[in-house]
């Protein structure tokens, strides 16, 4: 029987802090699942919980499903990223782990923790969540941060997890080792529990067609996208649930559900904590993003058996397959793709339950069996 790993998770955010995406989601099902597994885990993660609530003078421990959660304090931020002073404090007071998961890449805690594994000469994985290749926003000022401050980061782990094919090839062409990458993939959730009807009662809707896009509103998504494609529906209502990450795209949906084309039938709603609920009320979910290392909100949407349109920039795409229509990241086909499944019933049907079907073959228990051999291989190495 193999032995039981202390393993240390490092992250610049953690549950509940939901505004930071997919990747908080994945952290649970990671973190929980090798608890599940017999492991120790402890999580160092800010106290964030968005970019603009959450910072805390004190640090705090609390435990979640048999995961040590250490939220250090966060006296400042700089916009989501926030600045914990006591970090290496509370790195001496933890035991020595096995192996540690740098789940993250630019900010205080993921750059800090990988130079603490360093020094120390422990094991670590690192987990860049598609940030490696520079992109969207302050190009210039993040190619200084990875040839100065982080030039280490990757360099120094010794295997790199890409979530997707996908974010592999883009790993290997921004100049990440090729040998040391690690295809894990993510995991589909559970398929939720029956619709009750929440959010169509909420927008004031009886059999009308939904569109459904969930996740930050933010450059790179191809929101604007979605919302030429809701002009070009007539008859299609599209609802957008996420929280607003500051690039001025949620201004973009305000103005578009206030005049034009599509004046009422665009709907803008905060952040749920847990949308599951919410996609199987869809007629259509979206993901219109022009890069995603993976796109969970996809695995999500078909795990509750709604038919996905998303790009083929997102790496949750491959895994999909046939149980997702994949389009190019362009207006025309994204529209065309939305307005051929709203037309076919039969069609919908069929994507629906391919994506269910997917969403069993790709559990997160098969997903952290995964990570748990990396970092079994890892420590054989080491």
């Amino acid at each position: 029987m193999k032995r039981p790993l202390r393993i240390l998770f490092a992250s610049p955010a953690h549950w509940p802090a939901l505004a930071f995406g997919g990747p908080v989601h994945a952290a649970l099902e990671l973190t929980e699942g090798l608890v599940g597994r017999g492991h120790t885990v402890d999580v160092l993660t800010s106290s964030l919980v968005d970019s603009k609530r959450g910072r805390s003078l004190r640090t705090r421990t609390t435990t979640r499903n048999g995961v040590s959660i250490h939220y250090l304090a966060t006296p400042a931020r700089y916009r989501w990223m926030g600045i914990t002073p006591t970090l290496p404090l509370v790195l001496a007071r933890l035991a020595r782990p096995d192996v540690v998961h740098v789940f993250g890449y630019r900010d205080v805690v993921t750059t800090t923790v990988a130079a603490y594994c360093r020094l120390r000469r422990v094991p670590y994985v690192f987990e860049p969540l598609g940030m490696f290749l520079p992109r969207v926003r302050k190009i210039r000022f993040k190619r200084v941060f990875d040839t100065t401050i982080a030039r280490h980061v990757a360099a120094g782990a010794a295997a790199i997890v890409a979530s997707s094919e996908y974010e592999r090839r883009q790993l290997v062409e921004a100049g990440a080792p090729a040998g040391s990458i690690r295809v894990r993939g993510n995991g589909f959730p559970e398929p939720p529990p029956p619709s009750k009807g929440k959010l169509r009662d909420s927008l004031g809707l009886g059999d009308e067609p939904l569109v459904l896009y969930v996740g930050r509103l933010a450059s790179g998504k191809g929101v604007e996208l979605l919302l030429a494609a809701a002009e070009r529906l007539p008859a299609a209502h599209v609802a957008f649930v996420g929280p607003d990450d500051g690039h001025g795209t949620a201004a973009l949906v305000d103005r578009a559900s206030a005049s034009g084309a599509a004046a009422g039938r665009i709907h803008r709603l905060g952040p749920s904590e847990r949308p599951l609920e919410l996609y199987a009320e869809a007629d259509v979910f979206v993901l219109p993003s022009a890069g995603e290392s993976f796109g969970m909100v996809a695995a999500e949407a078909a795990a509750a058996g709604t038919p996905v349109v998303v790009t083929d920039r997102c790496g949750v795409a491959e895994p999909l397959a046939d149980a997702a229509l994949v389009v190019p990241y362009d207006g025309d086909a994204i529209t065309a793709a939305i307005e051929r499944l709203l037309a076919d019933p039969e069609l919908r049907a069929r994507v629906g339950a391919a994506g269910r079907a997917a969403a069993a073959r790709l559990s997160w228990d098969v997903v952290v069996a995964g990570q748990e051999e990396i970092y079994r291989d890892v420590l054989g190495r080491a």
